[in-house]
């Protein structure tokens, strides 16, 4: 005669009532960084330098263009920086491209950045 094993036994279950309220747990880690202060915006981007940066996802390269357009016919003199001229800001370095950015922008002379697209 095979043996009945009850896992559910009754005197095992917990007789507490939560009149439907239960402790519960936040499921996000405590905040790592701390907030910094965004940096001044320029008052014009008339005869600023705009870096346009691109993670290759959706189609940046369309959107910059039409960017790239509409802003030179509002500010006369801005100039841009293509996304070509750095790469991808998303894949295995991604770490060591954005390291490298304040650098890369102080060299360039650049004033503001475009970054984008992903969706």
């Amino acid at each position: 005669m095979p043996v009945q094993h009850n896992v559910f036994k009754e005197e095992s279950m917990p007789q507490q009532t939560h009149d439907g309220y239960y402790e519960a747990y936040w499921p996000r880690a405590p905040r790592q960084g701390r907030a910094r202060p965004l940096a001044r915006r320029l008052a014009s981007l008339e005869g600023a330098t705009i870096a346009q940066l691109w993670d290759y996802m959706f189609k940046g390269d369309q959107v910059f263009a039409l960017l790239e357009e509409a802003l030179k016919a509002r500010f006369p003199g801005v100039k841009f920086v293509s996304w070509r001229e750095f790469g991808s800001s998303h894949g295995a370095d991604e770490k060591d491209v954005l390291a490298a950015l304040p650098q890369r922008f102080k060299a360039l002379g650049v004033d503001a950045v475009i970054s984008g697209m992903a969706c």
